[in-house]
C-alpha cells in the first residue's frame, strides 16, 4: 500500500539496533514502563528496550519478536530498528506496519525504515 508523508520525520538513533534471528539480548523496561521518564516520550505500546549481550548497542525492539526467556530475550526474527529521515509530501510503499510505526521504502531514493503512522496517510490517486 502506497502513503504520503504528512509531517516531516527525523530520526534522533544514529546508531540502530540490528538483531539477528536466534540473537540473544538482555531485556530492559517496555514502552509502557518508560512513559514520562525523557520529554520526548510518546505512548507507544508493546516495545521493549533491549540490549546486545556484548553490550555494543542497544535500541527499541517490538515485544512481538522477542521471546522472553528466564534472565534474556530470543529474537525470533530479523530486526533493524532504522528510522527513516523523509519529508512531508513524500510517497511510500508500506511493507510492515507494527505498534503504530510502519517499515516502507521510499519511492524516490528506495531507501528503507521505520517512520510512525500519524505521519503517514494512505495516497489515494
Amino acid at each position: 500500500m502506497e502513503y504520503i508523508v504528512t509531517e516531516n520525520h527525523r530520526s534522533e538513533f544514529p546508531n540502530p539496533i540490528t538483531l539477528k534471528q536466534g540473537e540473544k539480548v538482555i531485556i530492559g523496561k517496555t514502552s509502557e514502563e518508560t512513559i514520562g521518564e525523557t520529554p520526548y516520550d510518546e505512548n507507544w505500546p508493546n516495545w521493549i528496550f533491549c540490549t546486545k549481550t556484548d553490550g555494543s548497542n542497544e535500541g527499541w525492539v517490538p515485544k512481538q519478536i522477542i521471546e522472553n526467556k528466564q534472565g534474556y530475550g530470543e529474537v525470533l526474527e530479523n530486526y533493524c530498528a532504522k528510522e527513516l529521515d523523509i519529508d512531508e509530501g513524500t510517497i511510500v510503499e508500506g511493507i510492515r506496519e507494527l505498534n503504530g510505526w510502519l517499515w516502507l521504502k521510499n519511492k524516490n531514493t528506495n531507501e528503507i525504515g521505520w517512520v510512525p503512522m500519524d505521519k503517514l496517510k494512505v495516497f489515494d490517486l
